[in-house]
Order: C-alpha cells, then structure tokens, then sequence
C-alpha cells in the first residue's frame, strides 16, 4: 500500500544502516538523533550513503529535549526565541540535502490546564515563523501529535495548531493518542497528514511497540489512511532493541517491520514476537 520508512531512532549514521534498510526492502528513513548530534552529524556523507543505496530521506524529526533548551510553546520568549533559531539552523541543514518534512513536537510538558491556552497561542507564532522558514528552503513542517498534557493530544488540538498557516502539515504518532479513536483522528485530520510514526501501545501511555504487540486495529487503521488517500509513507518508530516495557526474545531487525507492514496491508494479523 505504502512504501515502508522506519526512523533512524537514535541509530548510529553510517553507511551500514543504509545497507541493512536497502536490503531489507525498506525504502525511507527519518533522521532522528538528540538535539547535540545534530552538530556532527556528516549530513553530506548520509546524502551521499541515502543515494547509494537508494534510501530516501524521507524526513527530519527536529530535536524536542531537553525542554529548558528546546520548547517552541515556551512562554519565556527568549526560551522561545532560542528554540525557533536552533530549529531553523538544523531545518535548513537538513533541507541542503534534500529533506523536505520536518517533524517538530509542538512543546514540551507537563503543561497545567491554567497555562494552556496561552502556551497553545505561543506555540501557533513559533509554527507560522518555523513554517515560513521551512517553505524557502523547499520544505514544510509536519507538526507531531502527542500524549499526556503536551499540546496536541487530540485532533482538535492538532487542527488548532495547522491552522494558523495552510503549509503546516501533520505527523500522525499512532501511539500518541490516549484519549481518541485513531480512525477518528485520521478522518478529522485527512489530508492534512503528511507523515506517521508507526508503533503500538496499551491505551495506557506511549509505548513504541511492534504493531500487534499492543491494542491498536491495524486492519482498521490501514482502511482509515486508505480512505483519506494518504500519499506518504508507512514510518515505524520504534528502535530494534527490546524494550523495558515488553521484553521480547531477540532484537528487531530490519526485515521485521517489511513483514510486519506487508501484513497489515494484507489485512492480516501482525505477527507477535514478543
């Protein structure tokens, strides 16, 4: 149905990464590192390894901690002022080879009912400002939902968020919503997706696990991105190693999430490993 992503998860960048995606058939990456890797991250060097083994970089998710340093929906303006130039220095070094959607966590948390509205005010300036930036370099933002109190938690919220510029688009985190059907917020959000984060959970809080390793209907899921007629791509996020919350006998590999997508595009329950 879609071509298959997965995200570079805090994996190391190196031509090795690339070959196990290609061999495996996966044809997307996101670059997702911590906010200090940026900084030496051989960006020529993994356009040079992307086109090599014919990987596109799909994506760039734009690093969203530590929270006193990073917080576009901080009401400490300098604080704010800060995270929309450091976002936009890496946003235009990543556009310089090629990517054109960068993923951006809308704030940081935990945020209280009283200052919400003022927060969701100021993350809306630094998203029109970040969205600008990001159309002259050829690309857009895709603004992530997410849990808890974060801004963003629901469709709602999200389309409040897009709102204030047409060129804002959204990456839909599956194992973000805690409080609404994913199907729902498929159909509100509709075209305005541009991206996912694939993974599962226990309708608890996010867990990052393997489809089928938690609640979620991936058949139903499937039909709703179907519906909407999304153009992307299927993006696991998620990192191969075993995970606290869910042990699991081996670590992930590569061919793992093609076999895992190839059965929820055939309708077909995932197979569960842990």
């Amino acid at each position: 149905m879609y071509p298959i992503g997965l995200s570079s998860c805090g994996k190391p960048l190196c031509e090795e990464l690339f070959v196990q995606y290609h061999d495996a058939g996966i044809a997307a990456m996101e670059i997702s590192i911590s906010n200090e890797q940026y900084d030496t991250l051989p960006y020529a060097d993994v356009a040079a390894w992307a086109n090599k083994h014919s990987v596109k970089l799909w994506s760039l998710h734009l690093p969203f901690m530590p929270f006193h340093i990073i917080d576009i929906s901080s009401t400490n303006r300098e604080l704010q002022r800060a995270s929309i130039t450091r976002l936009s220095e890496i946003l235009k070094r990543g556009a310089a080879i090629g990517i054109d959607k960068f993923v951006i966590h809308p704030s940081g948390e935990p945020i209280a009912d009283g200052e919400r509205e003022e927060r969701m005010l100021t993350a809306q300036e630094s998203l029109y400002t970040l969205a600008d930036v990001a159309a002259k370099c050829g690309g857009m933002i895709a603004v992530e939902n997410l849990p808890r109190t974060c801004l963003g938690k629901n469709a709602a919220e999200m389309a409040r968020l897009t709102e204030i510029d047409p060129r804002l688009g959204v990456c839909f985190d599956t194992n973000h919503l805690l409080g609404e059907e994913p199907i729902s917020f498929i159909h509100r959000l509709g075209n305005k997706i541009v991206t996912t984060h694939i993974s599962d959970y226990d309708f608890v809080d996010e867990k990052h696990w393997l489809p089928g390793e938690g609640r979620l209907n991936w058949t139903a899921i499937a039909q709703a991105f179907a519906a909407i007629d999304y153009r992307g791509v299927w993006l696991y996020e998620l990192g191969f190693e075993s995970p606290k919350t869910l042990p699991r006998p081996r670590d992930l590999t590569c061919e793992d999430f093609v076999n895992n997508a190839n059965e929820i595009f055939a309708h077909k329950k995932p197979t569960v490993i842990a």
